[in-house]
């Protein structure tokens, strides 16, 4: 199966809010474009990814992700996560109406291709499966096959919801990289320990990170 990949990005200024305290606001949107940068260069050396389609209205982000080859599918203002979703799996089916899909986050920096590539193998059975985060609250990854609706239901607690939608929670061991989005300074230190990707580590190489 070669999947299209769906990710939405917020503007660089409003996004990653929760880092403010760790990394300032001067910091923080050279961090969210970073973090973006590094999830699409992944996602793009996954050998089962086929195309990743990026949801931005950010034209700084969009030029720079469409360098790495990223598909650049426009916003809908105001309309929120899940509705930029649809409208980027939307644009993504137009195009390659027979692959599947997942929707991932943005905020992946030390994402693996050789464990995205797990998750989306295991995904291949079902309709709809999904990832949980690395606090098991939250879904990093969600996944459709051709025929079924994503039905995105992203935002705190999302892996009670998307359990209850009737998606099947995929449970691999050793896929960290794809379960650890960043959102606070916690969280950087942790995918730090990972092992982040070049974006990155360049644009935190100011950052004290405490142990």
């Amino acid at each position: 199966m070669q999947w299209t990949l769906v990710i939405p990005l917020k503007p660089l200024g409003l996004g990653k809010s929760r880092l403010t305290p760790f990394a300032g606001d001067g910091l923080r949107p050279r961090l969210a474009l970073a973090f973006a940068l590094d999830t699409v260069a992944a996602a793009l050396n996954c050998p089962p990814v086929g195309e990743v389609t990026v949801v931005t209205d950010d034209p700084h982000a969009a030029a720079e992700l469409s360098r790495l080859g990223a598909r650049i599918v426009p916003d809908p203002p105001g309309s929120g996560l899940n509705a930029a979703l649809r409208q980027g799996v939307r644009a993504a089916r137009r195009i390659r109406p027979r692959a599947p899909v997942a929707a991932m986050n943005a905020d992946l920096p030390a994402l693996r291709p050789a464990e995205l590539g797990r998750v989306l193998k295991a995904a291949e059975p079902f309709g709809r499966a999904f990832v949980a985060d690395a606090a098991r609250r939250g879904t990093t990854l969600l996944s459709a096959l051709p025929g079924n609706s994503l039905r995105p239901a992203f935002g705190e607690a999302s892996r009670t919801r998307h359990l209850a939608s009737g998606a099947r929670e995929i449970l691999l061991s050793e896929v960290d990289s794809v379960r650890q989005d960043v959102d606070t300074g916690e969280d950087l230190r942790a995918a730090f320990a990972l092992g982040v990707g070049p974006h990155t580590l360049a644009a935190a190489s100011r950052l004290l990170i405490a142990e």
